[in-house]
């Protein structure tokens, strides 16, 4: 009897180890290493392979939230751009990244934005609250992050002000992310005092989350509308700069963009979509077209909203920034947190390099993850190789994520260049071409180059076995996380 049972287990678990090497196998979309990645994985950890396999394994998302998602994404009216944008940037070098970035959400690009930078954390949380203080109608406001720190606690008793004089105020933030904030009496004080505050993809039980889909598929956007005319889009979350539920790694630095114009409403299409998924009311009468501007206003910066996440078939946001990376011509200079780039972004830096482009990446020299940092150093003798300028940011956490191109040309927003943001994550970004603009977020770059360190190939000769070992299986561990 004993034997027999024993022979049934066996067969069942060699059963489900199959099926879960076929199923990693047969998974539409995936990197051949990923797939070499998992079924190792699956076959050399059987128990702790299949597990992670189930957790980690797929961008799998609720069967009626995916409906929910798609019958929304079908019903949203999409705002109008503007026909003079899309022909000014056909006559610029970077129009493929225009193109890529059109299709990704069916949003054309707009004339007649103005564009503004924030000279730092706390004078963007400043801004951000004098426009929810000027808001006559609306305030729409996501967040991945919102701490009850100085700048969380001043942007909550600002969308109380504008809920208390009759200004319709929707907020969104993360379950995970803004989870202690959501605890706290800060978040029930807004609901009580008129806020409609709901929590973006809710986790529930633990168990549950983890049957019908996956815990770590948050939604990472970083976005505030106000009166459906401006936009805030950048790289913050709702704290203080020096971030103190990880102060060791503080000050963050980021950076946030203030938008002007047809852009607004291409924002809110976003924050339209991801508010109706969270049973919230429909404002898509808000996408309707806005006033006709006077003939001879200027024409402004032409500008493209990019929204990707994990309903997307395809890894749309690697391929938005992998456009624009081989469009450079003369110079291209890249910040982000997290560098964990696909075979595709990776090649495409590599390849732009080698052909004579000026590459430089400036990453943090010291991140809060350990993974991170292991994996993104992995790829520090290839880029050196290639020519890539590399370069790590000394004073605390560089979290702004910029690409821009030529001078001209910039992408900017809450997408990390690491495998999360391009399957994992709901992100927004805008794309735009205006020398002037461009230039004010390249000369921002120039001051985190001069708080930074130059990566020589002799420091990376340097690494030792251990610390050469780690970085080398964080790289592989990466197509599995």
């Amino acid at each position: 009897m004993l034997h027999d049972l024993r022979y049934v287990l066996s067969f069942l678990f060699l059963a489900v180890e199959l099926a879960m090497v076929l199923r990693a196998l047969l998974r539409p979309l995936r990197e051949p290493t990923s797939r070499i990645a998992w079924v190792l994985a699956i076959l050399l950890v059987p128990i702790g392979g299949v597990v992670a396999y189930l957790l980690l394994g797929e961008a799998r998302i609720s069967k009626r939230r995916r409906a929910r998602f798609a019958a929304i994404e079908a019903h949203l009216t999409r705002p109008d751009g503007d026909p003079e944008a899309a022909r000014l940037l056909l006559e610029s070098p970077h129009a493929a990244a225009f193109a890529r970035g059109r299709a990704v959400n069916g949003l054309p690009p707009t004339l007649y934005n103005s564009a503004s930078l924030a000279d730092d954390d706390n004078a963007a949380i400043d801004a951000m609250i004098a426009d929810i203080d000027a808001a006559v109608q609306t305030v729409h406001l996501c967040f991945y992050i919102w701490l009850a720190d100085g700048n969380g606690l001043k942007v909550k008793d600002a969308l109380i002000r504008a809920a208390g004089r009759g200004v319709r105020v929707r907020v969104l933030a993360d379950a995970l992310g803004s989870r202690s904030f959501h605890r706290s009496r800060h978040w029930q004080d807004m609901r009580r005092d008129g806020v409609d505050a709901r929590i973006a993809l809710p986790v529930g039980g633990l168990l549950w989350t983890l049957i019908r889909g996956r815990l770590d598929l948050r939604n990472h956007r970083k976005v505030l509308i106000v009166d459906n005319a401006v936009a805030w889009c950048g790289s913050q979350n709702l704290a203080d700069p020096e971030f103190r539920i990880k102060a060791r790694f503080g000050p963050w630095v980021d950076l946030m963009t203030r938008w002007e114009g047809p852009v607004a409403r291409h924002f809110q299409f976003l924050f339209a979509g991801d508010w109706m998924a969270e049973h919230g009311d429909d404002i898509t009468a808000l996408l309707a077209p806005g006033p006709a501007h006077a003939p001879d206003l200027p024409p402004g910066i032409p500008a493209q909203v990019i929204g990707t996440g994990p309903t997307m078939s395809h890894p749309a946001m690697t391929e938005c920034f992998s456009e624009l990376v081989h469009a450079a011509q003369a110079e291209l200079v890249v910040t982000t947190p997290y560098f964990v780039p696909d075979e595709q972004l990776l090649f495409a830096l590599l390849s732009a390099a080698r052909r004579g482009v000026r590459v430089v990446l400036i990453v943090p020299r010291k991140n809060d993850s350990w993974v991170v940092a292991g994996a993104s150093r992995s790829t520090y003798a290839d880029l050196l190789a290639a020519g890539v300028e590399l370069y790590e940011y000394r004073p605390g956490l560089l979290h702004a994520k910029t690409m821009v191109a030529d001078g001209t040309t910039a992408l900017i927003g809450s997408a990390n260049l690491d495998r999360r943001s391009f399957e994992l994550n709901f992100e927004n970004n805008v794309l735009f071409h205006d020398p002037a603009f461009a230039s004010q977020i390249r000369a921002r770059q120039d001051q985190w180059l001069a708080r930074s360190t130059r990566v020589t190939l002799s420091r990376v000769k340097g690494f030792g076995l251990l610390e050469r070992l780690w970085q080398n299986l964080m790289a592989m561990a990466g197509p599995v996380l």
